[in-house]
């Protein structure tokens, strides 16, 4: 056999040319069966000790539908805003030279670093009737804090983020060759950014979009605090979550975990294909 045709030292036939892989494997499986797994099938489970019957009765109250109306729909609108405002962000961090852009770039993991108990005792100082500025809006005829538009608004506060850090990225490894290739072909400033570059940020747009949305309808610390917690007004469903599982029914706020989980994988699995779609077409 000649020297060209025979295998390499060490590689045998079956073996991984990166070493390791099944051990990493196993320990990944492990680690996400007892973390992610057990605990999502024990929340599943335990509902339906209360029958088929009983799981419909606890889901379909006036005050749980309220509650997740709420929950949903503001973290859906919240993520709408982010969307748009922080492509506008991002756009300005990476596209822009000017003095304290590392600072406002530091501001943005703010509401990552930042308890949410302090950042809804934050907004609700700020918003409420006597606050900074929801003391203008009052003067304008508009209510903040203690309504369901507070709950938007530390929706709004607490995703940003994830959009804006979705996108920088993207955004940084564009560059600016695109859009002046477009220039030259003799495209408009608004047509570049309609057909060049939106284009090419939209699976990361989706992706801080679906990130945004997941975080605003778990979100309780920063809400609570703002949204005045009104059954069937500023309600939200993980407020009503823990009011049920400190009345010890606990098979009640299991099932609305139930309904919040299924609700919250479907948005995201259509996001995720979303994603993928935009992917493909570029």
């Amino acid at each position: 056999m000649s020297s060209a045709a025979r295998p390499l030292p060490g590689l045998r036939r079956g073996r991984h040319v990166l070493p390791g892989f099944g051990l990493s494997l196993g320990f990944t499986i492990f680690y996400l069966t007892g973390i992610v797994l057990v605990p999502l099938l024990a929340l599943i489970i335990r509902p339906w000790s209360l029958g088929f019957d009983g799981f419909w009765a606890a889901i379909s109250t006036p005050r749980v539908l309220a509650a997740l109306r709420l929950s949903f729909g503001m973290a859906a609108f919240a993520a709408a805003i982010d969307t748009v405002f922080g492509v506008i962000v991002a756009w300005v961090l990476v596209r822009y030279r000017f003095p304290g852009r590392r600072l406002f770039d530091a501001l943005i993991d703010l509401p990552f670093a930042l308890p949410t108990a302090v950042a809804g005792i934050a907004l609700s100082t700020l918003y409420a009737p006597k606050g900074w500025i929801g003391a203008i809006l009052i003067q304008h005829g508009m209510r903040v804090a203690y309504t369901p538009w507070g709950v938007l608004v530390a929706m709004t506060f607490i995703g940003l983020p994830f959009t804006v850090r979705s996108l920088q990225p993207v955004l940084e490894d564009l560059g600016g060759d695109l859009e002046e290739a477009a220039a030259t072909l003799g495209a408009t400033r608004t047509q570049t950014i309609a057909r060049v570059v939106l284009p090419a940020l939209a699976p990361a747009i989706l992706t801080g979009a679906a990130l945004g949305f997941a975080r605003g309808v778990g979100e309780y610390g920063s809400i609570i605090f703002i949204a005045g917690n009104l059954p069937m007004v500023s309600e939200i469903a993980p407020l009503l979550i823990v009011t049920k599982l400190e009345q010890f029914d606990y098979a009640g706020a299991a099932a609305i975990g139930v309904v919040m989980l299924a609700a919250s994988f479907l948005v995201l699995l259509a996001l995720n294909g979303l994603q993928q779609w935009a992917a493909l077409r570029r």
